[in-house]
């Protein structure tokens, strides 16, 4: 994969980014709806939008396996469904007034059966178990240090704890995979271009 280095890093910085315009627009008392709120939430959904191909990267720095197949797929639901949330987010954005009404339509949605367990509550928080499964085998397999497996996780649990610490997350998510970017790249290097043979 050729840009696989700059996916992965582009994932976590997707979430700095959603996280920073997050709190500059909560810093005057009126975030969302408008550009603020379009802003962050259309950064965190190009984050997750990246971290597509940088799954798909990184589990090709693994052996074929049954347990890489099954956390990749693991991984890739959850991002859906993060997708999917965050894309929701976007349009009650757009077609809400003031944030009551933008509010009033997130319950609605939500009110849609299975909705709130696919979409927020459940489902999306496989993407988070398994990028930190997938780190923790690139662990074992050292392509990862041992301590990016904890770095990940606090990236993980901090937001958890408030939405405000989403900028110190995504940097800790960018720490944690900062040691294989050089393999990334020399795995780039080495490809070969594919070139029609007639």
């Amino acid at each position: 994969m050729k840009h696989a280095a700059l996916y992965v890093v582009a994932g976590p910085v997707g979430i700095v980014a959603y996280g920073l315009v997050r709190l500059w627009g909560r810093s005057d008392d009126v975030y969302g709806p408008g550009l603020d709120w379009q802003a962050a939430h259309l950064a965190g959904l190009a984050g997750m939008v990246f971290f597509v191909p940088a799954v798909l990267a990184l589990s090709r720095l693994l052996p074929r396996s049954g347990w890489r197949t099954g956390v990749v797929a693991l991984t890739l639901v959850g991002l859906g469904a993060s997708m999917v949330q965050f894309g929701a987010d976007i349009v009650e954005g757009l077609l809400a007034a003031d944030r009551a009404e933008m509010s009033a339509l997130g319950r609605d949605f939500k009110d849609i059966p299975g909705v709130e367990v696919a979409f927020y509550d459940v489902v999306p928080q496989l993407f988070f178990l398994g990028l930190l499964v997938l780190t923790g085998m690139l662990a074992a397999k050292r392509q990862l240090p041992w301590w990016s497996v904890p770095l990940l996780l606090a990236g993980i649990v901090l937001p958890v704890v408030t939405l405000d610490l989403l900028p110190v997350g995504g940097l800790l998510m960018l720490a944690a995979f900062a040691p294989v970017l050089p393999t990334l790249r020399r795995e780039a290097a080495h490809e070969k271009p594919s070139m029609a043979v007639r």
